[in-house]
């Protein structure tokens, strides 16, 4: 798998996601602004969570930037032969599954189609992410979900 592409894959849906919040923000901060938000009497908040909610958006808007930002400087180099470091493409399997993750800076939760396969973005501060760490591999990893265990084989890292 190309991981070149594979980081202008996930630049690309950041950005559009990107987009999307920026026009949610806008929407947001216009309601909260707009004269009909004038509270009517003490009991009437609509401004104020018309406020919340352009600030919550706000705050969605800097970690999208943050996260392009953070995928725009990271450098593609090779894992093979290498320990799971940040940028690592994973190739795991588990008892019931097969899968792909990619250990990126920022995002985690975003799925990327490449080459017809998913890929997961998990991050170091992911409980996969973490157990991933250092592994080579060959490798196994172990993390608990909802009290069960769950052992994941590392089969190629790229």
């Amino acid at each position: 798998m190309n991981k070149t592409h594979l980081q202008t894959l996930i630049i690309d849906k950041l950005q559009a996601d990107l987009a999307v919040a920026k026009d949610a923000l806008k929407a947001s901060h216009e309601a909260a602004t707009h004269a009909e938000s004038k509270a009517e009497n003490k009991y009437d908040t609509r401004g104020l969570e018309a406020a919340y909610l352009a600030d919550g958006q706000r705050r969605r808007v800097h970690e999208i930037e943050t996260a392009l930002l953070s995928y725009r400087n990271l450098p593609v180099r090779s894992h093979r032969n290498a320990a799971i470091t940040l940028g690592a493409l994973v190739s795991l399997e588990s008892a019931d599954n097969c899968r792909w993750v990619f250990l990126g800076p920022d995002a985690a939760g975003l799925n990327v189609t490449i080459e017809g396969e998913e890929v997961l973005v998990i991050s170091p501060r992911s409980p996969l992410g973490r157990a991933l760490l250092g592994c080579e591999e060959g490798d196994e990893a172990e993390i608990r979900v909802e009290g069960q265990s769950i052992r994941y084989s590392v089969i190629s890292v790229s």
